[in-house]
């Protein structure tokens, strides 16, 4: 009898430079899913990919088979023994997997409990799925109740009325090395949900001015024009960088965007006045080496978890 089966690790099973190592870029989702659903037992598959989870589902023709095919599955994938991955996993089958997607979708399983992110990122998996044609009728019922359930949670309880978002957070955490904002120059590195966030709490701190740089120079513009900021052109990222004292970057990069010698190179030129990155993404756009730099302060997603 077929079976829905759940395999993932989040941020409670595994640090960020594990979590990285099995994202998946929205750009390289097609292929994913195909190869998924390629392999024998697999009858549909979804992949949810976030900067605090991945998550594999599937509807296979027995639970037991169809985790072990997820799981090597991601091995595979990401070229990386069974064996490092195997402590940092977990699986869900038939009624628990029901329920883990339900509490997922309605932000009862994140970092940040009542986060209104997770609900659209998880509707996304679902549309790449569709796009893609790896989902039947099975989980399409499975994920349009899922959906159902997160909208009775939201309107039917009080579980986001005091959610504190990931970008609130890395604000917090910036006054709390930096102190007083006000004099303060912040660049956005990629202008997602997360950086327009933070750059609204940013902006209520008193930050004076904002620079936003995106791979989609469009895209930085429109940004920066709604917050009175000044786009930069993705190129020209490294001549900007010594203008900003705070950094937040949260891109879809599959690597460093900043190496550690480019940020030697700039603190050089700000003749060592602090520099404070507050890195969002995964995998990471800053290289954490970068860290042990005078005056350089480096902090992760899960960094983020202890100021929340």
């Amino acid at each position: 009898m077929s079976s829905i089966v759940i395999v993932g690790l989040n941020h409670r099973t595994a640090p960020v430079e594990v979590r990285e190592r099995l994202a998946f870029p929205s750009d390289t989702i097609g292929h994913a899913l195909r190869g998924l659903v390629e392999r024998e037992e697999i009858a549909e598959g979804i992949i949810l990919s976030t900067c605090n989870r991945v998550e594999v589902c599937v509807l296979a023709g027995e639970a037991y088979k169809g985790a072990a095919v997820v799981r090597q599955f991601l091995s595979a994938y990401h070229g990386i023994p069974g064996d490092e991955l195997s402590g940092y996993l977990y699986h869900h089958e038939g009624e628990e997997a029901v329920k883990h997607l339900f509490r997922v979708s309605s932000s009862l399983d994140s970092m940040v409990l009542g986060e209104p992110q997770i609900l659209g990122q998880v509707k996304d998996a679902y549309g790449y799925a569709a796009e893609f044609r790896t989902i039947g009728p099975v989980l399409d019922k499975f994920y349009t109740k899922a959906f159902s359930v997160a909208k009775r949670v939201r309107t039917e309880t009080k579980v986001a009325s005091s959610a504190v978002s990931v970008s609130y957070a890395a604000v917090e955490l910036a006054k709390k090395i930096l102190g007083d904002l006000k004099d303060k120059t912040v660049m956005l590195i990629g202008a997602g949900e997360m950086c327009e966030l933070a750059a609204r709490h940013l902006l209520s701190a008193g930050a004076k001015g904002i620079l936003v740089t995106n791979r989609t120079f469009e895209r930085a513009v429109q940004l920066a024009e709604e917050f009175d900021g000044v786009p930069v052109r993705f190129d020209e990222l490294l001549s900007h960088l010594k203008s900003a004292d705070i950094i937040l970057s949260s891109t879809g990069a599959p690597h460093f965007i900043l190496k550690r010698e480019d940020v030697e190179e700039v603190i050089r030129i700000r003749r060592n006045r602090p520099m404070f990155f507050i890195d969002m993404a995964v995998p990471r756009d800053i290289d954490p080496d970068a860290n042990e730099i005078d005056n350089v302060y480096v902090y992760d997603i899960d960094d983020l978890n202890n100021v929340i």
